[in-house]
């Protein structure tokens, strides 16, 4: 049946041109340039005119088998946390035929409120019924207004928190910023308000992200524990399908991305997928994930971790979690 639509398709794009002009030579028709499904390099962060103008974008076929569907507000978001491990996920989860997700981040709920609801949706992608349309914004897990303005969307969104270590997240944090500002003070300085006292500088995000437990009870005071979801960054990288697996049953999907689609890359370090959204072809994240780590003086590491024990053992009963982190 899909045959004999397209064959009529194009035997009518080419004998009812004529007939709309009689006796006047029909224009060449030019066509349009294919889309990607994924706009921007692979792993990277497109613009968001890219993805406004991607999901309409296309050949007649293209438009037949994608450009149907309505935008939809986001029905989940993943909403932290930065260094984490959230690109990943995402792009994992692309691979699922029922999720649809918007490749930059938005930071509607942080950074763009103003512009309104329209505005948020029109960046969605078009979804048929039955799919999940999905963002990521990692910083909105420390958005005080964040919890509030989602609820206000719709008290009904499912939320997934992508959390790691606290202390190799913050040298993570540390050396995203150190490749692009190689002049900045050392890890050891910015760690500490005193360095003699010991006395942790919690103003600095890159530690102040890693206190979970305090910026989970400000989303628990509008979503109840149950609609959030709490990703191990560490075994996202360990055991993607069963994390994956965690993730697709929180979100009512089909257990459809399993083992077979992960392979482990050592020279990254971590699972890369064997054939990513649109592509035939493996793909691992950016050149901007997976970054040598820089030397630390382990005396601070280990006062890191002093400092977070008891903030990490409040999140574990929060959550009912434990994530081996010590």
């Amino acid at each position: 049946m899909l045959f004999l639509w397209l064959y009529m398709f194009y035997s009518c794009a080419g004998s009812c041109a004529g007939l709309t002009t009689r006796g006047s030579p029909a224009p060449p028709r030019v066509a349009p340039p294919l889309s990607p499904l994924l706009p921007g390099e692979p792993g990277e962060e497109s613009s968001l005119e890219e993805q406004r103008a991607a999901p309409d974008a296309g050949s007649p076929i293209s438009s037949f088998f994608n450009g149907s569907g309505t935008k939809r507000l986001p029905q989940a978001i993943i909403i932290g946390v930065k260094k984490g491990g959230t690109r990943a996920l995402l792009e994992f989860l692309r691979v699922h035929p029922d999720v649809r997700a918007v490749g930059a981040e938005p930071h509607f709920f942080d950074r763009n409120y103003e512009r309104g609801l329209a505005w948020y949706r029109d960046l969605m992608p078009k979804t048929l019924e039955g799919q999940i349309t999905m963002e990521k914004t990692p910083s909105y897990f420390v958005t005080k207004e964040a919890p509030a303005r989602i609820s206000s969307m719709s008290k009904d969104t499912k939320l997934i928190v992508v959390v790691r270590d606290p202390v190799t997240r913050a040298i993570s944090d540390y050396t995203q910023t150190l490749s692009k500002k190689p002049d900045i003070p050392t890890f050891e300085s910015l760690t500490f308000k005193n360095r003699t006292t010991g006395l942790i500088d919690t103003s600095w995000s890159a530690i102040q992200i890693g206190i979970y437990a305090k910026h989970l009870e400000n989303w628990l005071l509008y979503f109840p524990i149950g609609q959030i979801l709490f990703v191990s960054g560490e075994r996202l990288i360990s055991d993607p399908a069963g994390e994956l697996g965690r993730v697709q049953d929180f979100l009512g999907l089909k257990r459809i991305i399993t083992d077979k689609h992960f392979y482990f890359n050592k020279t990254k370090g971590f699972p890369c997928l064997k054939k990513a959204e649109g592509s035939s072809k493996p793909h691992c994240l950016g050149k901007t994930k997976g970054r040598t780590h820089p030397d630390i003086d382990q005396e601070v590491v280990q006062r890191l971790r002093d400092f977070y024990r008891p903030f990490n053992m409040k999140f574990y009963q929060m959550t009912g979690q434990d994530f081996g982190w010590d």
